[in-house]
């Protein structure tokens, strides 16, 4: 203790001396003025701090000073809201595809998705996202350093929050101010949202480049399923860190073109170096062990790129622009009742429903519903595979077209056109159809959309259908073949049947229709026309009946001044099997939204057209266009046997053909033609005659009904039912003249004309009833798949007529088959 003692004396002693030396009181003096000047330099930098800090402060707050104060209800509204695409569904919750848009998106919560994902997300754009309150002022200030010096090298300073402001309220615009509002709006929005619904939205949001289809994708699950066809929950490690590492340069480091096909090697190296990248950097943030590090970049990612695979609007584009068309239609009516509107007015209102179908169109591509349909996937792609292939379409011609923007001219193909159309008859359900022959060369849906004049297939539904329920005539009822030279007609250009063929004086109403004779057909609608048998075609759902239409009398031969669908006109046939009434086809069942609640759910409803009496006879009757009529040959196609009924039918020159057909479950209408309406006997020789070719296909094409569904296309050995009210009994509709014995609906008093009545109102001599003077004469054939003829000469080819104008204008076009 006294060493101790001693020590510091002689160490006081020490100092004493040296603070008497000279050079000691100036180190003094130099270091008190350092001193000094170091705390003047320090208040100094502390004032210019605070100085510049409040100039960055005030130039802050006048960036933002026009920001609104949002509220968390709104801030967090505009977050998610994020565009999520529609998708659509074949019969049977078939998935089809996605609906067109520019950019794919599907909606994910976090729970489903892998850990390895969001690690690498973390790791690779914001390893403090779960310390920080929204931004990193350290990145910050970096960031603005880098900007003002202008350096090469600019290491991104936003955090998973700041990309979201910038994604989903801001723009992505390089100013200051727009920073200044990012900067703001993040801070504000890690208030309002955990750091799980930030990340959650991220994962949403964020653009991921193209999928194999050469889509423009966003979120992680379409990144997953679109690049590695997996979902997200199940990505790999090295998978998960390529996803993560694209955002950074989405459209280098995608694996795909524009077109889908996948990059050359040297490309997809870009985006591979991008991925080692984001393993690298979650190593380094102890986010997976060196084992896992070293295993992941050994990993051929390669091998688990997508091909390119076909959008569903180029392998099924017809299926997919029609439910588009379609959910359209339906939406706007959705939106229009939400507004208030009346939904009747889309219809009267052109510009409303224009309005509306934008709102809708956009409504959908956007929303992420689930769009469902009725249209049978195999049955699709069974009929389409016979559209394919089959081989008697006739001449492919060739047309010149000019490009507008160009002014080129160019030639190009034009086939024969091809629609069909498959429903279910007591429920309406559009099973299948048959757009075109090539939607890339033709994308009119030439089922759905395509208005031609239906030739004779229009005699059941507007002419014989109406006129035995109004009891003027039934099956077995006398018919006058005479010649029509009168209300449009001449003498020098008479209505005539096919080929000019002598008419026979008084033939049945059933083989007048098995044979689709023209003249019968025209007369027997003249005697029915003052109850306006046009209205029955307005119930079977025709939607572009003219007034035209109406006091024309070459209606009665499909001389419609638009035409008919094949939709509709397969539609209306459906009637008859369903004893009378008719259901609206259709093919959307439903549109469920994101969040699973079903806003649109079809509902059938049917209407009486016709009574189960009058449906009956007509089944009767066409039943023998197949048997012995000018359907025969399609009978002939059938690998099966059903309970069928027909009606085929052709306008002039041959510019279309038509097949209707139907057993008690389905209707299938086939039509051929040229899109510019051409004769399609070009090629007869080769080909064989039209009516002939639509007979093949018609008849393949029911093979194929079978093939997918045979229950269906044999209704399962179901025939139609006789109703009790439907008898056999002899009738005498023409005074003079003998009687026959056929279907009669025993509740209906038939009419009975005299010689000079049957002809009205178009006249004539009533000996023509007697058929011509130079053949021997026949009497009536009695029984139920027979008529009465002057001669015993059957014209299974059918009947035209000479293609004379009306008294209205309108060209009579039927070629009676």
């Amino acid at each position: 203790m006294n060493k101790i003692k001693q020590w510091v004396d002689q160490f006081d002693a020490r100092i004493d001396e040296l603070s008497n030396k000279t050079w000691m009181k100036y180190f003094r003096i130099t270091t008190s003025v350092v001193r000094n000047l170091l705390l003047l330099f320090a208040l100094i930098i502390a004032l210019g701090i605070v100085f510049v800090g409040s100039i960055g402060a005030g130039y802050f707050a006048s960036l933002v000073k026009e920001e609104p104060l949002v509220s968390k209800q709104e801030m967090v509204s505009t977050v998610h809201n994020y565009e999520e695409t529609s998708k659509l569904y074949f019969a049977g919750n078939q998935y089809l595809g996605k609906m067109r848009t520019d950019l794919e998106r599907t909606e994910i919560t976090l729970n489903k998705v892998s850990p390895d994902l969001i690690n690498a997300v973390i790791a690779t754009e914001d390893e403090n996202f779960e310390n920080h309150d929204g931004i990193v002022p350290k990145a910050v200030l970096r960031g603005l350093f880098q900007d003002i010096s202008n350096s090469d090298s600019q290491t991104g300073g936003s955090t998973l929050t700041q990309q979201l402001i910038k994604n989903q309220i801001l723009t992505n615009e390089v100013s200051y101010e727009r920073k200044a509002k990012e900067l703001l709006l993040a801070k504000r929005l890690e208030k309002f949202m955990t750091k799980d619904e930030i990340l959650e939205a991220y994962l949403n949001v964020i653009p991921y480049g193209r999928n194999s289809t050469g889509t423009n994708i966003a979120g992680v699950e379409t990144a997953a399923e679109g690049i590695f066809n997996v979902k997200a929950k199940d990505l790999n490690l090295a998978q998960a860190a390529y996803i993560a590492g694209i955002p950074q340069s989405p459209y280098a480091y995608t694996p795909y073109t524009q077109s889908g096909a996948l990059k050359d090697n040297k490309q997809l190296k870009i985006g591979i170096n991008r991925m080692k990248t984001v393993l690298y950097r979650m190593h380094e943030t102890d986010k997976i062990t060196t084992k896992q590090y070293k295993k992941a970049l050994k990993y051929n990612i390669k091998k688990d790129f997508r091909e390119r695979e076909p959008r569903a609007t180029e392998k099924y584009p017809y299926v997919t622009t029609e439910i588009e068309k379609r959910a359209t239609e339906e939406m706007a009516k959705i939106l229009a009742k939400k507004d208030g509107i009346d939904t009747n007015r889309l219809d009267e209102e052109a510009r409303l429903r224009e309005k509306y179908e934008i709102l809708a169109d956009r409504e959908l591509r956007t929303k992420g519903y689930k769009i469902y349909s009725t249209v049978d996937k195999k049955m699709y792609d069974a009929m389409n595979n016979v559209k394919t292939n089959f081989s008697s379409y006739g001449t492919t011609l060739s047309t010149q077209t000019t490009d507008k923007e160009t002014g080129e001219t160019k030639t190009v193909e034009a086939p024969v056109q091809v629609g069909a159309m498959a429903i279910e008859n007591a429920t309406g359900k559009i099973k299948s159809f048959i757009g075109g022959r090539d939607y890339d060369l033709e994308n009119l849906n030439h089922a759905t959309s395509s208005k031609r004049q239906p030739g004779s297939t229009i005699k059941p539904l507007l002419v014989y259908g109406p006129a035995i329920e109004k009891g003027i005539i039934s099956a077995g009822s006398a018919l006058p073949d005479v010649e029509v030279t009168s209300h449009g007609w001449s003498t020098a250009k008479p209505l005539e049947n096919y080929g000019g063929a002598t008419p026979k004086g008084i033939v049945s109403a059933r083989y007048a229709l098995k044979n689709s004779l023209n003249l019968p057909a025209v007369r027997l609608y003249g005697l029915n026309f003052a109850n306006k048998p046009m209205n029955y075609l307005d119930k079977l759902g025709f939607e572009y009946i003219t007034e035209t239409d109406r006091t024309t009398y070459s209606a009665a031969l499909g001389g419609l001044q638009v035409g008919s669908t094949v939709e509709e006109n397969t539609n209306a046939f459906a009637t008859f099997a369903n004893g009378g009434k008719y259901v609206d086809a259709y093919m959307i069942t439903k549109i469920v939204d994101k969040d699973g609640k079903t806003i649109y759910k079809h509902k059938s409803k049917s209407k009486k057209v016709f009574s189960q009496a009058t449906s009956y006879i007509i089944n009767d009757m066409l039943r023998d266009v197949l048997d012995s009529g000018t359907g025969k040959k399609a009978n002939g196609t059938l690998k099966f046997n059903a309970d069928f009924a027909a009606k085929t039918g052709t306008t002039q020159n041959y510019n279309d053909v038509w097949f209707m057909g139907y057993n008690k479950d389905i209707s299938l209408g086939v039509w051929l033609g040229y899109d510019m309406p051409k004769t399609l006997d070009y090629g007869s020789g080769y080909y064989g005659k039209p009516s002939e070719r639509v007979n093949r296909l018609w008849g393949q094409l029911m093979n194929s009904i079978y093939d997918t569904n045979p229950d269906l296309a044999t209704a399962n050995g179901d025939y139609f039912s006789r109703p009790s009210d439907v008898v056999t009994r002899s009738t005498c509709s023409i005074q003079g003249y003998s009687c026959s014995s056929d279907l009669v609906n025993a509740n209906l008093s038939l009419n009975t004309y005299s010689p000079t009545s049957i002809l009205q109102p178009f006249g004539g001599n009533p000996e023509a009833l007697n058929g011509p003077k130079k053949e021997s004469e026949e009497t009536n054939t009695t029984g139920t798949n027979d008529t009465t003829g002057t001669n015993g000469t059957t014209d299974t080819n059918g009947t035209t007529s000479s293609g004379t104008t009306n008294s209205t204008g309108t060209t009579q076009t039927d070629n009676g088959f």
